[in-house]
């Protein structure tokens, strides 16, 4: 289900994906806080549309302004441990990962999830991008519901 939000107008595209961080230092004192600050922190949301006859309001933290549009939390891939996983499962992260430069550190910490929480498997992708994993892991690239 989407939800209508207020996003710097450089983002506001079909399409666009980020993670919402959260309330900013500037925001303090905003009249439009209440429109802006309504998805969940560290979440990862696609742009499905944008308001057309909406204006561009002003903003201390995007130079462009803000504008309506309207988001869906998207799911995010993960490596996990593949023990056990499949589609409908719950599971969490196995841990952080010191080797940045490996073709899967990016999902092995993705942005979007928390090592600390649980999520339910969508689906599963299969083999993660690297050939070895330096920390002796057996992983699974599957694709995370974020929004349970």
């Amino acid at each position: 289900m989407s939800t209508v939000t207020l996003i710097g107008s450089r983002l506001a595209e079909p399409g666009t994906e980020f993670v919402y961080q959260g309330e900013a230092d500037g925001c303090a004192g905003c009249p439009y806080r209440s429109q802006c600050l309504n998805l969940e922190p560290d979440t990862k949301y696609r742009v499905t549309g944008v308001r057309e006859n909406a204006q561009t309001l002003e903003c201390a933290m995007h130079d462009e302004g803000v504008r309506a549009v309207e988001v869906e939390p998207v799911p995010v891939r993960a490596n996990i441990t593949s023990k056990g996983a499949f589609a409908g499962s719950k599971t969490s992260l196995p841990g952080s990962c010191p080797y940045v430069e490996c073709p899967s550190h990016k999902y092995c910490e993705p942005e979007g999830v928390s090592l600390e929480e649980e999520y339910r498997i969508r689906n599963i992708v299969g083999e993660p991008p690297h050939d070895i994993c330096h920390l002796d892991r057996s992983l699974e690239l599957v694709e995370l519901d974020v929004e349970d």
